[in-house]
């Protein structure tokens, strides 16, 4: 009896032992890692932890927009929602014809796999969020190594699908989650260019204008679907202004697959064309505000910066009427897109010098000048369209005075292209109807007409009429460089 009762004294305190053991894992883990379905996850979260050795090698790719000029971008979302949740925004989709990239997180998967496998079915692709979609930034590389590797598991064991791509909760990365995405076979790291969160008390217009400056060309959008209290509202607003720009969602991986890598600055010819000189006091320029010819010819010009949506819709305008044109570039609006410059020198206009942030160049000193002509402007520029840029300088607000011409002229842009023609489109309270009179009125052989790129004017509107009334008049259309390399302005 002694020994039984010594027996069974055994089994239960083993069997505490177990129990508390277990206790403790699953705290752990719960605190750790994540409380994860059980049945699902057991075969690959709660595996024997073993040292992960660092990848201090590769790196995957790190995208947050996609070098192309196709007229294409993605619509991606993090995390998975409720059934309800997840069948209006597929339907939502559906509508729309828009094809979407979802970012699930492992756990997500094993508990609702229907729900993923629903999202394939629907058309669209599923890719990485880690196991729970944490911020990887935050964890150690062995922690960061087993998320991306136990929620890519758990997608492929729920769906066959192995995921190409990963994302952290906040799109954000370090070389480190980079190394740890390379070694589980990532591809690449995915950003974007615009996370939209939820509206406050915006109008229906302003939520408009917001969400169009972010439809780019290579633009990555995303969502977070439990975050997001508006994708009802958000989905219809993101179709209605791609739709105005005349681009198409893709999914993910087509969107980096119709890309192409940049080169990097200094491996670009011209990249150095323009240098910082102090040395500027005998300078020398060429102030241009004509072209020196009694031939019909002109020069249609084009300032500043706008959204796709509208020089997408002037450069479309230029093609159909077969005219070619000058464009001089804010360079704060080209880094944030350099897409668009790029779909201007591909179309066989001018890409020239506008300054970085469109300061008066006669409020600022000659070094400051400088700094925004070279070192920012056209080393963007230059890296935008992976080209040297036409080196033709004109200042914002046409402001020049003899210093600030030479201090120009000293960095290498010594040709100052000035205009003759000014319609005073960039005033929103001037119609399609005054521009096109302006022009018509003021334009004569050799004129460099001023126009811009910037929303909410009526250029767009104006300048197919202004084309052909010109055209009718025997005009014909010319680039600045065509007359800069003839000698043929004064």
């Amino acid at each position: 009896m002694t020994i039984c009762k010594n027996r069974a004294t055994t089994r239960i305190f083993a069997r505490t032992i177990l129990a508390a053991t277990a206790l403790v894992l699953l705290t752990s883990w719960g605190s750790m890692e994540s409380q994860v379905n059980a049945a699902a996850s057991s075969q690959t979260l709660n595996k024997p932890a073993t040292q992960t050795a660092r990848n201090t090698a590769e790196k995957s790719k790190a995208i947050s927009m996609v070098y192309t000029t196709k007229r294409e971008l993605a619509l991606t979302f993090n995390g998975l929602g409720d059934a309800q949740k997840m069948k209006r925004l597929l339907d939502d989709l559906d509508t729309y014809k828009i094809k979407a990239t979802f970012f699930l997180p492992g756990d997500k998967v094993a508990k609702q796999p229907a729900l993923a496998k629903e999202i394939v079915a629907r058309g669209h692709e599923i890719e990485n969020n880690a196991v729970r979609s944490l911020d990887l930034t935050k964890l150690t590389y062995e922690q960061m190594d087993k998320e991306i590797k136990a929620s890519q598991e758990l997608i492929k064991q729920k769906t066959g699908i192995v995921p190409r791509y990963v994302r952290t909760s906040l799109g954000t990365y370090t070389d480190d989650v980079l190394r740890a995405a390379a070694h589980n076979g990532e591809e690449a790291v995915i950003g974007y260019s615009l996370f939209l969160h939820n509206w406050e008390k915006e109008t229906d217009e302003q939520k408009y204008h917001y969400v169009r400056k972010y439809i780019n060309r290579g633009g990555i959008i995303a969502l977070d679907i439990e975050e997001n209290k508006h994708l009802a509202v958000s989905i219809p607003l993101l179709a209605k202004a791609a739709a105005d720009a005349g681009y198409e969602y893709v999914k993910l991986d087509k969107l980096i697959k119709d890309g192409a890598e940049k080169k990097p600055l200094k491996d670009i010819e011209g990249y150095d064309a323009a240098k910082i000189n102090p040395d500027y006091g005998n300078a020398s320029y060429k102030l241009v505000k004509e072209l020196d010819t009694d031939e019909k010819k002109v020069a249609l010009t084009f300032d500043d910066w706008g959204s796709d949506a509208n020089v997408t819709k002037i450069l479309d305008i230029l093609d159909k009427h077969q005219v070619k044109a000058t464009f001089f570039l804010r360079a704060d609006g080209t880094v944030k897109n350099p897409n668009l410059a790029r779909a201007m020198a591909e179309a066989g206009h001018d890409v020239a010098n506008h300054t970085y942030s469109h300061p008066t160049g006669t409020e600022i000193t000659p070094e400051q000048l400088q700094e925004e002509v070279v070192v920012k402007a056209h080393q963007i520029i230059t890296e935008a369209i992976q080209q040297k840029p036409a080196m033709l300088f004109r200042p914002p607000f046409g402001a020049q005075n003899e210093k600030s011409l030479k201090a120009i002229a000293a960095t290498g842009y010594s040709t100052i292209a000035m205009f003759s023609v000014i319609p005073s489109d960039h005033d929103s309270k001037n119609s399609a109807d005054d521009i096109v009179n302006a022009v018509l009125k003021q334009t004569k052989n050799g004129s460099v007409i001023l126009l811009h790129m910037l929303d909410d004017i009526h250029t767009a509107e104006a300048l197919p009429r202004i084309i052909e009334e010109l055209q009718k008049q025997g005009y014909r259309f010319v680039k600045m460089t065509e007359e800069k390399n003839n000698q043929q302005w004064k």
